[in-house]
């Protein structure tokens, strides 16, 4: 989870496409294709803030995927 209730996904072959989810209005669901920088960017920002916010264990658990996905 990046935010309240918008998701980031990545594509199954080599996790080169990125995709934002997010709630739209009235009902469904918005998406947006990002890059793969700009995906980085973004989970690192959640994880500073998962970081500050004393959220160790969501921390932990986004800094593993981090690992997996752009290391």
């Amino acid at each position: 989870m990046l935010d309240e209730g918008t998701e980031l996904f990545a594509t199954l072959y080599a996790q080169r496409l990125f995709f934002i989810v997010s709630p739209a209005i009235p009902k469904g669901l918005a998406f947006e294709a990002i890059g793969r920088g700009d995906a980085r960017q973004m989970v690192e920002e959640r994880m500073r803030h998962l970081r500050r916010r004393g959220d160790y264990s969501e921390y932990d658990r986004l800094q593993k995927i981090y690992k997996k996905t752009f290391q």
